[in-house]
């Protein structure tokens, strides 16, 4: 499928998301949003696809929301009330939480504003040593925004995330790797092979089913009152795949010492509790 401001690429069952607008640093627009919306869809339906990479073109990542606009850029009164109001940046964070695939953010560049939040949902992050990362909200007058409010503070922690959003600073990507925004940093040209290389070894050795569960096991329990809560939900999943066909091929490849075939899909093969999220209360 073609999109206006993405690039997309399928190989070895790597999905690679390049965001291209590179003559404004792949400034986030509303026609970004649409298609990574639409997009991120397609990812959940191919079962071809068992991890994503989202980077960028050029030698930005993403500068953060296009400007262009000028001062009334953020100044939405005219469309709709302050109810009725979603945050474009916080649609996209929300679909990439949902997500059932994992994610790789390639930070190549600058990473600023919505260019950083949107990567916080993602599962992994790794940085050239050109990029940079800025949560500069306060110094355009706004606040932070994608839901990085609940985000950042359980990425890096709150005193962390707190000097970065008061401060507004850009900062370089190894202070990023000392905060645990990112999970490490890379020469330039070792970017996408690096990031490559860990989507292989999800790709190649696992179950597409057992990760698809396991991101949102993690995920969702960091909001989750009590242990009893992952404990509850946790018997419920182990129970479901021990007695799948994923789980029957995991001991029996081990025991052959072979590399494992999983038979089950995404698209079709999740446990009936899933997604266990939509009920008021998780009944185990």
């Amino acid at each position: 499928m073609a999109y206006e401001t993405l690039l997309t690429d399928l190989d070895a069952g790597i999905f690679t998301i390049t965001l291209n607008r590179p003559e404004r640093l792949n400034a986030f627009t509303a026609t970004m949003l649409a298609d990574l919306l639409e997009v991120f869809d397609e990812i959940d339906r191919d079962d071809a696809i068992r991890v994503a990479i989202v980077t960028g073109a050029g030698r930005g990542f993403c500068a953060g929301a296009d400007l262009g606009g000028g001062a009334d850029t953020f100044d939405h009164s005219g469309e709709k009330s302050a109810r009725e109001h979603r945050d474009g940046g916080g649609l996209a964070s929300l679909r990439i939480f949902e997500s059932r695939k994992p994610m790789i953010a390639a930070v190549n560049g600058a990473a600023v504003g919505v260019g950083a939040t949107m990567t916080l949902p993602m599962d992994i992050r790794i940085a050239s040593e050109k990029a940079k990362f800025g949560f500069v909200f306060a110094r355009r007058g706004i606040v932070p925004e994608a839901c990085s409010s609940w985000f950042l503070p359980r990425v890096v922690g709150i005193s962390r995330a707190m000097e970065w959003v008061a401060t507004g600073r850009v900062f370089p990507a190894a202070e990023a790797l000392a905060g645990g925004l990112v999970s490490r940093v890379v020469a330039p040209d070792a970017l996408l092979p690096t990031a490559r290389a860990v989507a292989a070894e999800i790709a190649e050795n696992t179950s597409a089913v057992s990760v698809a569960l396991s991101r949102q096991l993690l995920w969702k329990m960091l909001g989750a009152d009590h242990p009893m809560e992952a404990h509850r939900l946790d018997s419920k999943a182990i129970y479901a795949m021990g007695r799948s066909p994923d789980g029957h091929e995991g001991v029996q490849s081990f025991l052959d010492k072979r590399p494992a075939a999983f038979p089950m899909r995404v698209s079709r093969d999740m446990p009936d509790f899933f997604p266990w999220w939509n009920e008021r209360r998780f009944e185990g």
